[in-house]
């Protein structure tokens, strides 16, 4: 079996069966061949599946990550961003304030809209599937494959401008996902961990 060999029904049947972000499965079924089985196993041996059975607990401590980037000796873009976790004893943990702050550095330039897909508004995802239908018209595509097209070029959306869907700022330090990253802080600490929300702010925009 070849390794892209697997459907979106295959991703929502190893995401419901493990728990996991649809990025963690995508990479599990490609790394398996396509086999929902060994994906899973490969899951559960990063502790991601383990992880994921954590993510109804309450985590209602945490740590404020931030970061200030500095022009001529002057702050001129800020974010604040609120890292969740079961227990303070994670919370004050180095890797967990760490984590906090490498997310709030990686805003600050991947300026993301929302933390999380189900954020982004009904309207937005219409408005920007009907454009990228149009673009796939005029450029002259085959109506057959149009809806493979906007579900390509949704996903390209989503790793723009949501947050967890984002690639790490610093591949030298962490090679992924914000969500990947988050993923394996909870693995590590064996709790919830989330990012509850963040703000950014930057001199001349609003």
């Amino acid at each position: 079996m070849k390794v892209a060999d697997f459907t979106a029904k295959d991703v929502q049947q190893l995401r419901q069966q493990a728990g996991v972000g649809m990025m963690d499965a995508k990479k599990a079924l490609s790394e398996s061949g396509g086999e929902l089985d060994r994906a899973f196993e490969l899951l559960r041996e990063r502790g991601l599946a383990a992880a994921a059975k954590r993510a109804d607990r309450e985590a209602s401590e945490g740590a404020i990550g931030s970061y200030l980037h500095m022009q001529d000796d002057r702050p001129i873009s800020g974010v604040l961003v609120e890292l969740t976790s079961e227990t303070d004893f994670v919370a004050k943990t180095p890797d967990f304030v760490q984590v906090a702050r490498d997310i709030a550095m990686h805003i600050a330039w991947g300026k993301p809209s929302w933390t999380i897909r189900e954020e982004v508004p009904e309207e937005t995802i219409a408005k920007e599937t009907e454009m990228i239908s149009k673009q796939a018209q005029n450029e002259g595509k085959p109506e057959h494959i149009i809806p493979k097209i906007i579900e390509g070029r949704l996903e390209s959306f989503y790793k723009d401008h949501v947050l967890l869907d984002q690639t790490f700022a610093n591949a030298t330090k962490f090679d992924g996902t914000i969500g990947e990253m988050v993923t394996q802080l909870a693995a590590r600490m064996g709790e919830n961990i989330s990012i509850r929300r963040f703000a950014r702010l930057t001199i001349g925009e609003e």
